[in-house]
């Protein structure tokens, strides 16, 4: 299996310490400059190193090309993401079975927001179970950003063949300040007001997400509707505190991306106009 890294001293040892039933573990490292790569080594994962050269493929497709493994699926982690046990027996039993057609595996992840496990609430699924050669993602010009950098944005890799999901789940448990999650989605709000001004570019992203990311991707007033239906219809409340903060912070990451978004639009509206009457 494979985990990327990046400086993620504070979450790589609890990442690798899930993996010890795993056959192989190597760890993508992009030049840390804190102790990623040698606790790694320590652990007894393989350590290969990518710098990114500013053009495609970025990190993971680079990864699914150019990095040897000794098994046919791979398990694609990031440094904060770890498998349950339940996870990895099914996995296991996925990669053992002869008879299995399917060429990639979604899996539902169980998210940890500001240090809190969520029980309940808006839930996603990460397409990270592989069979090599049999996916890819895809060359999306995204790549003159703002702030995109080494790794795809969020887009699913494409698959060859039918696709499955898994019943167990993937942990996501991002150890850092919450204020760094506030960071990230400022920087990811960016990127999807771009997104969403550019049709062709949208399109193309839409084509790459999952089903429940097309049809989220296509709703109206999406602040005020994905808190109703993370806080109230999926029961965010019942993990008390957490579940608010949760739902609250994305809908005020989806209101960013619309704000974002008509701002772009109007400048794109008053750049036209000059050229009009130029």
């Amino acid at each position: 299996m494979l985990v990327q890294t990046k400086n993620e001293e504070r979450g790589i040892a609890g990442c690798l310490a899930a993996l010890e039933e795993f056959d192989e573990v190597i760890v993508v490292d992009s030049n840390s400059t804190d102790r990623t790569a040698e606790l790694a080594k320590e652990a007894g994962a393989t350590v290969i190193n990518f710098t990114w050269d500013g053009k495609f493929p970025q990190k993971k497709q680079w990864q699914l090309t150019e990095v040897d493994t000794r098994n046919e699926w791979l398990l694609m982690l990031d440094a904060d993401e770890f498998p349950t046990p339940e996870l990895a027996r099914e996995l296991r039993a996925i990669a053992e079975d002869p008879a299995e057609i399917r060429v990639a595996f979604d899996l539902p992840v169980a998210y940890h927001f500001a240090g809190v496990g969520l029980q309940h609430g808006h839930r996603v699924v990460k397409r990270s179970f592989l069979r090599r050669g049999m996916n890819s993602f895809r060359n999306i010009d995204l790549l003159h950003l703002p702030g995109m950098g080494e790794v795809e944005a969020h887009y699913q890799p494409e698959p060859r063949g039918p696709v499955g999901r898994t019943t167990a789940k993937l942990v996501h448990n991002d150890v850092d300040p919450v204020r760094t999650w506030f960071d990230r989605h400022n920087r990811y709000s960016d990127w999807e007001a771009f997104i969403r001004t550019h049709p062709g570019i949208r399109g193309t992203v839409r084509e790459s997400k999952s089903g429940q990311g097309r049809r989220f991707d296509a709703l109206p007033l999406k602040p005020l509707v994905f808190f109703l239906y993370s806080y109230v219809l999926r029961r965010g409340f019942l993990d008390r505190r957490a579940g608010f903060d949760y739902a609250l912070a994305l809908s005020m990451y989806y209101w960013q991306i619309g704000l974002k978004s008509r701002e772009m639009q109007r400048a794109q509206a008053a750049a036209e106009q000059v050229t009009a009457h130029g």
